[in-house]
């Protein structure tokens, strides 16, 4: 009989590249992966894997099995999740992957929240600026907080459930030189910022490629004299009058002093805020909860950023 650990040992492996990697992914030692993948080779009698130049790869039959072991772990979950809907409760734990600029405004609200509703469900916070949405397939996540932005082409992996939150847009961000209130100043056109100099992310980076491409359609190619992903390295040079930088909305702290944010007018930079999770056709109380608070915390946000009547 095929052992489930070692069938996600091999998708862990597949996706890795390596067995080192794998193997800290698993907080696990190198020799007990190869171990286990060796006992799994023997169970099915044919190799799985081969040496592919500094990584491994799948042999067909590897592939084969793969295909069949993502069924069989989605099926276990499914399990996992029916029992959990029999008993009614909500879960001891849960690991959240989520971008910085989403820790102040959404992150840390919805986890005090759920904190006091939940007080058994404990929950580990990753914070990073990678991409998590496989983590989530592998299964070394259970809920992920992550960003799109709506004029780039979006690739969800297949078998996750995906929740919007929050349309977050991006303002325009400079010093404050205390003539006029410090937010929400008049609109500003795109094309206006092409004799500033700006202070982008990397065009490696979704945040940088959005702001690119919003720029060429405004008419301009950006050449930014500051180039960097932390937010709070743009804040400071937009609060020195260095820069002018584009950031999300709710990566900005409405307290921060000497800055001054306004909308952009013409070719608005929206990217979408949501929580993603593994899909199962029974509710995961455990993950659903933590969206739950998630986006209570998105709407609360949003709802003290609605324009007065």
């Amino acid at each position: 009989m095929l052992d489930i650990r070692r069938l996600q040992m091999l998708k862990t492996v597949a996706a890795r590249g390596t067995i080192t990697a794998a193997a800290q992914s698993l907080a696990l030692s190198a020799g007990a992966v190869s171990q286990q993948l060796a006992a799994l080779r023997h169970d099915v009698g044919v190799d799985l894997l081969r040496p592919d130049g500094r990584t491994v790869a799948l042999t067909e039959a590897g592939r084969v099995l793969l295909e069949h072991a993502d069924r069989i772990l989605a099926a276990v979950q499914e399990a996992e999740c029916a029992v959990a809907a029999v008993k009614g409760a909500v879960g001891s734990t849960a690991t959240l992957a989520a971008l910085p600029s989403t820790v102040a405004r959404i992150v840390a609200p919805a986890l005090t929240a759920l904190g006091a509703d939940q007080p058994q469900l404990a929950v580990t916070c990753l914070v990073t600026d990678q991409a998590q949405l496989r983590e989530l397939t592998l299964g070394t996540v259970d809920v992920v907080l992550g960003q799109h932005y709506r004029h780039l082409p979006e690739a969800t992996p297949k078998g996750l459930a995906v929740s919007p939150l929050l349309d977050d847009p991006l303002l325009v961000v400079t010093a404050d030189d205390g003539a006029v209130g410090r937010s929400d100043e008049r609109p500003v056109g795109l094309s206006e910022l092409a004799t500033h100099h700006l202070v982008v992310p990397p065009v490696t980076t979704d945040c940088g490629q959005a702001i690119l491409h919003a720029c060429q359609q405004a008419g301009f190619t950006p050449t930014p004299r500051y180039v960097t992903a932390d937010i709070a390295a743009q804040l400071a040079l937009a609060r020195s009058g260095l820069a002018t930088a584009l950031v999300p909305r709710t990566a900005i702290d409405p307290a921060t002093p000497g800055i001054r944010t306004a909308p952009i007018e013409d070719h608005p930079i929206q990217r979408l805020l949501f929580a993603a999770t593994r899909h199962t056709e029974t509710t995961n109380l455990t993950t659903a909860a933590v969206i739950a608070a998630l986006r209570t915390a998105a709407w609360q946000d949003r709802a003290t950023h609605l324009p007065l009547a």
